[in-house]
């Protein structure tokens, strides 16, 4: 029977100023000072100028990563790798987001987002730049690794757009930062083989050229921050750190409410699916340029145009992907969530499988393209399901889903694409068949107050689980079991 009593998404704690000073806000607020409505085309302050700065601060940070793959047939030539070398350059530019994104949300609930989305992309700005000055290739492996902690920043992005929406549309909100961040991967793909023949096309050494436009994505990186830092603000009424100073929230055990996300089986489940859905499409914009170019004989250009194609769908199916798991959930609970992206990721992983089969150059572009709208909504479901896993340690179970992203990266990267045991072509359709594997365990996930997709809830009293679900704080030893399942 539909479940019509399913809880919005929960939120982070917020911080009460100490004042009464009424901040001058442009969309209808909740009690918290929260946007009700998202308006993406507006950039009204606070609440959309920080949407905006967020995701144009993450669209920097994917455009420094993935500047260099759609160059690789150039760098390779020049710096003579080989393809276990560019195999591992790809997998270390995964392995730094992967530790550097469990530390982000720890250092958010620190200095707040705003702070520390800035400096890393400060920090990591001068890396993308060192691209210019790589002469080995031990070199284009430890740039591309420091490079890669810049994707961290999702984990702020997240963050912030919680503290700036309400439960309303902050999912959509989520999605939306989100998906349009990833875009700067396709725009990566699409614009250096594009800045390589400009700068080229002035009588430049090919050697040089390549080299002269990581100025470019470096700039625009440092930009972005500096943009974060006089504009944003962490939370609707002002800035972090002075809303915590005099917040009269308890404070809970850092460990104790680390070990109750860790040891949340629903977290390592969603951590395992989100890596063969985000993981998969980071892994794709690493070697789809390549494939093309390598596969079907076309050009530079061609190959960045087609793999920007790719990515440019995160415009609109990521957001969509979030959308549709709310709407499946306002019919059937938690069910709706859980089948949904099931169902979604299953066809992403029907169609990887199909487009490492084809031969023809147009249709592998059209599966290519189809395949990309579902793996990237698969992301967008994935974090449909996430708040609801555990309220009391939403960032510790949000950073292992994240995490699990670069990681099912680094691992096919290392399975499938390092070296020449496998075709790019074979790599890709096993790639699929993983995906189809790894989402199989997504119907072992069950809330006792919810259910799963195949049971139904334990509680019977739903409003009792759910207003157990909304508490922030252990109250006493005889009802902390109720928080092993938030």
């Amino acid at each position: 029977m539909p479940n019509t009593n399913f809880p919005a998404k929960p939120e982070p704690p917020t911080m009460e100023p100490s004042s009464p000073r009424k901040p001058t806000l442009c969309l209808p607020v909740d009690s918290e000072n929260k946007a009700n409505e998202f308006h993406p085309l507006s950039s009204s302050p606070p609440h959309m100028l920080c949407f905006h700065l967020a995701w144009l601060c993450l669209f920097s940070c994917f455009i420094s990563t993935f500047s260099i793959p759609p160059l690789v047939p150039i760098i390779r030539k020049d710096l003579n790798l080989s393809a276990a070398d560019v195999g591992t350059a790809g997998i270390a530019a995964f392995i730094g987001a992967i530790f550097s994104r469990l530390a982000m949300g720890p250092v958010c609930d620190l200095v707040g987002p705003r702070i520390a989305s800035a400096t890393l992309s400060l920090l990591t700005a001068p890396f993308v730049l060192a691209t210019a000055f790589v002469s080995s290739p031990n070199s284009f492996i430890l740039v591309r690794f420091l490079v890669g902690f810049c994707l961290a920043n999702f984990v702020a992005n997240q963050f912030w757009m919680s503290s700036m929406f309400s439960s309303s549309v902050v999912g959509l909100a989520n999605g939306v930062a989100a998906g349009w961040a990833n875009m700067g991967a396709g725009l990566a793909q699409l614009v250096m083989p594009l800045l390589y023949s400009l700068v080229k096309s002035f009588n430049v050494p090919e050697n040089t050229a390549w080299r002269v436009i990581f100025v470019v994505p470096a700039a625009f990186q440092a930009l972005t921050a500096i943009l974060v830092l006089v504009y944003g603000q962490d939370l609707p009424c002002g800035n972090y750190g002075d809303f915590k100073k005099i917040s009269s929230r308890p404070k809970e055990n850092f460990i104790k409410v680390f070990f109750h996300g860790v040891l949340n089986y629903r977290g390592w489940i969603l951590g395992l699916t989100y890596g063969y859905c985000f993981g998969v499409e980071m892994t794709m914009d690493n070697v789809i340029s390549q494939y093309f170019y390598y596969r079907f004989g076309v050009n530079l250009e061609v190959a960045g145009t087609i793999a920007a194609c790719f990515a440019f769908t995160n415009w609109f199916a990521r957001p969509m992907g979030g959308v549709f798991s709310d709407q499946m959930a306002k019919r059937f609970g938690i069910r709706g969530r859980l089948w949904s992206l099931w169902a979604v990721q299953t066809v992403a992983g029907l169609l990887c499988a199909l487009l490492g089969r084809l031969d023809s150059l147009g249709g592998s572009v059209a599966v290519m393209c189809i395949f990309s709208v579902f793996v990237q909504a698969s992301s967008g479901l994935t974090f449909g399901v996430v708040p609801f896993v555990s309220r009391r340690s939403l960032g510790v179970i949000s950073g292992m889903t994240g995490s699990g992203g670069t990681l099912g990266a680094v691992v096919t990267q290392t399975l499938l694409f390092s070296g020449d045991k496998f075709s790019t072509q074979t790599s890709i359709s096993l790639m699929g068949l993983m995906m189809i594997v790894c989402t199989l365990p997504v119907s072992l996930i069950y809330f006792p107050q919810w259910g799963g997709m195949f049971c139904g809830p334990k509680f019977s009293d739903e409003s009792s689980a759910d207003e157990d679900y909304h508490l922030l704080g252990i109250r006493s030893d005889d009802e902390e079991h109720n928080q092993d399942y938030i």
